[in-house]
């Protein structure tokens, strides 16, 4: 009896472990008070086409104010843009450098929260659905 209800209580503990929750996001920033973004992000999104990826975004200085460099190392390829924040909004352009098809170029627009977090859509260019892309700044 033992045995089985230790079994039973790895399992359930397991398919807890295995469960997604997804993260609570803080509040937005005020459009006047926006943490600094540069740094490294892991990214979760859902692509146009609903299929799912993960990675790494990188930010850092552009070449005039309120200027971003991005690069996502994400599952299929790398990426890279220029994103402009504009109060809590950062709007951005981008294309594959790598992968399967090097063609691929398209916007986002995300909201930048309290605490860095950016949460929003990222689409193709050509397509009509968005996908939902969120970043999660990691800890220095």
């Amino acid at each position: 009896m033992k045995k089985t209800f230790t079994f039973f209580v790895f399992v359930l503990m397991a398919l807890a472990a295995c469960s997604r929750t997804p993260a609570v996001l803080a509040p937005d920033a005020p459009a006047d008070s926006v943490p600094n973004i540069l740094g490294e992000y892991a990214v979760n999104g859902f692509d146009p086409m609903g299929e799912e990826y993960g990675g790494r975004l990188t930010i850092t200085p552009g070449s005039a104010p309120n200027e971003y460099k991005m690069q996502w190392i994400v599952s299929g390829g790398i990426h890279e843009g220029v994103g402009v924040l504009e109060g809590n909004q950062l709007r951005v352009t981008w294309k594959v450098l790598t992968g399967p098809v090097e063609t691929v170029t398209g916007t986002g627009a995300y909201t930048v929260t309290v605490n860095g977090e950016l949460y929003g859509a990222r689409s193709i260019d050509g397509t009509e659905k968005p996908g939902a892309e969120t970043a999660y700044p990691n800890q220095k």
